[in-house]
Parts: structure tokens; C-alpha cells; sequence
């Protein structure tokens, strides 16, 4: 393994609707973060969960402000993964090319002056964000070089149903995508079971830039989903050891998931199929 001082470090950012988050979601990252390290070319540093806004439409999402607030419990207790609230306070659904686009442009703005003290400060971005609500930081493309010293590069961490998704008819733009794998680079986690080096084959695009696709097998089968703890929660079933006992206690206490919260955006079409349908009907 290279000299740990000449790895290139990364920050992992995660966007989703953690709703709720999982044990799984948390093991995500610590996944991600050996299978980068491993390489002995790279050294991660940070994680960042992301939760989308409320505007993102998905059937059964609840309250942004709720799933941040679990997102944070379950972070707690790390000393390297937190939560950022960007996404999920803006009024409109961000694609995910531009959370990206603005974490990069944090990352250069904390970075700039070289002040460690100042960069380890955003270790839990969550917590700093109570500083920035409702700031906007200006937007560029594109990484820093290699080159350039003291600013991480960002890669999005990701499990194979949204590798997956991207084949799905006005779910993405193409430009987005290969904005994602050329500019930042993802790392993809697979269940048993899953065909993610088939899927990357059977697509050009995603066969264009495998290099910029770090593929992690999940030894451990774990069938999990959100969707699976909430219809637990919905029959009253127990979903202790599945997620962090601080965020079912918030469960409990707030008394969310139930079948009037699944019935949420019931019958309304997810935002990105309504921009981008638009969008490919425009003569």
C-alpha cells in the first residue's frame, strides 16, 4: 500500500430519501469507505448523507424535516459521517448532478485557505449547516485537478438500484449522468444477487467510464429497505436491530409511518419524470 500521505482523499456523499434511514444505509458507507481505502490509492476522510427535499414527489415520503432529524440520530455516534441539510430545505427538487455541483464548491470554498482545523470542522456538515440555513454557495463544475492540495474529491456512494435506474425513460438526463462518472465517480455497493457488472456492460455509457465506477460486493446479504421497515411499522411490527434505537425511539415518539403517511404523493408523478417529460415533448 502507498504512503498514506500521497492517497488522494475522497469524500463519500450519499443522496436519497432515507426514509427512514437504515442500519443498511449507515453500512453503505463503511463499505465504501474500505473498498477505496483498500485500493491504497485513495483515503476517505468524510461522509455526507443527503437527504432529498419533499418536493422530490416519491409516494409515502414524509417530511424532509423528519428525516434529517433521523438522519442526524443516527450519525451521532460517528466520527466521520454526517449530515447535510441543502437539499432537503430547497423548495424545489435538486437533480443530483447539482448537489454534487455544491458540495464540490464547499468543499473548495472550506479548503481554500488550507486551514485543516477549519476542513475537519465539517466532519458532521449537518451541524454547520445550522450556521449557513438558507445560504447558497456559488455552483461550478468539474473537480479540482489531482493536482490541486488539500481538497478531497468527491465521489457519489450509491447501492445498484440507482446504477440501476439510470436506464430508466426520463428518470435521467445523459448529460447528468456522464457529468456524475466523468467529473466525480461513484461507488457502488451490490447485493448478492444483483447483475451490476452485467448492467454496466449492457450500457454504452456506463461501459465508456467503468473506470469511474467502483463496484463493491456486499458479502452479506441484507434484503432490508426502507420500504420494508415502513410497512413493518405499519402492521405494528417490530423493526428493532434494523435501525439505530435513537431513530425508532423518534419513530415512536412522532408516530410516523403509518397508512396514512404511505398514501403521501399518492397518484403524483415523480419530479423528474415531470421535468424531463416536459423537457423531451418541447419541439
Amino acid at each position: 500500500m502507498e504512503n498514506s500521505d500521497s492517497r488522494i482523499e475522497v469524500v463519500l456523499l450519499a443522496c436519497g430519501s432515507f426514509n427512514p434511514i437504515t442500519n443498511m444505509h449507515l453500512r453503505l458507507f463503511e463499505l465504501g469507505r474500505d473498498c477505496l481505502n483498500d485500493t491504497g490509492k485513495y483515503k476517505v476522510v468524510k461522509g455526507i448523507f443527503s437527504p432529498v427535499g419533499d418536493a422530490y414527489k416519491k409516494k409515502g415520503l414524509i417530511s424532509a424535516r423528519h428525516r434529517v432529524t433521523m438522519a442526524q440520530l443516527a450519525t451521532e455516534s460517528s466520527d466521520w459521517v454526517g449530515v447535510d441539510d441543502w437539499e432537503s430545505s430547497q423548495k424545489e427538487w435538486q437533480e443530483t448532478v447539482k448537489v454534487l455541483r455544491y458540495h464540490r464548491q464547499k468543499l473548495n470554498h472550506s479548503y481554500s485557505t488550507n486551514n485543516f482545523d477549519e476542513a475537519a470542522s465539517l466532519s458532521k456538515p449537518g451541524r454547520k449547516r445550522k450556521r449557513e440555513a438558507g445560504g447558497r454557495l456559488p455552483v461550478r463544475r468539474n473537480q479540482p485537478s489531482p493536482e490541486t492540495k488539500g481538497v478531497p474529491q468527491l465521489k457519489l456512494l450509491c447501492g445498484t438500484d440507482i446504477l440501476e435506474s439510470f436506464a430508466v425513460p426520463n428518470l435521467w438526463k445523459p448529460e447528468d449522468i456522464s457529468e456524475i462518472l466523468t467529473d466525480y465517480g461513484m461507488v457502488c455497493i451490490a447485493r448478492p444477487g444483483t447483475q451490476a457488472r452485467k448492467f454496466i456492460y449492457e450500457s454504452d455509457l456506463l461501459w465508456n467510464h467503468k473506470e469511474d465506477i467502483h463496484l463493491v460486493e456486499e458479502l452479506f446479504a441484507d434484503d432490508i429497505s426502507a420500504t420494508i421497515i415502513r410497512r413493518a411499522l405499519r402492521r405494528q411490527q417490530s423493526i428493532r436491530y434494523l435501525v439505530p434505537d435513537s431513530v425508532l425511539a423518534y419513530i415512536e415518539k412522532h408516530k410516523l409511518y403509518t397508512a396514512e403517511s404511505e398514501d403521501q404523493n399518492s397518484g403524483v408523478i415523480l419530479a423528474p419524470l415531470q421535468r424531463y417529460t416536459k423537457e423531451s415533448k418541447r419541439p
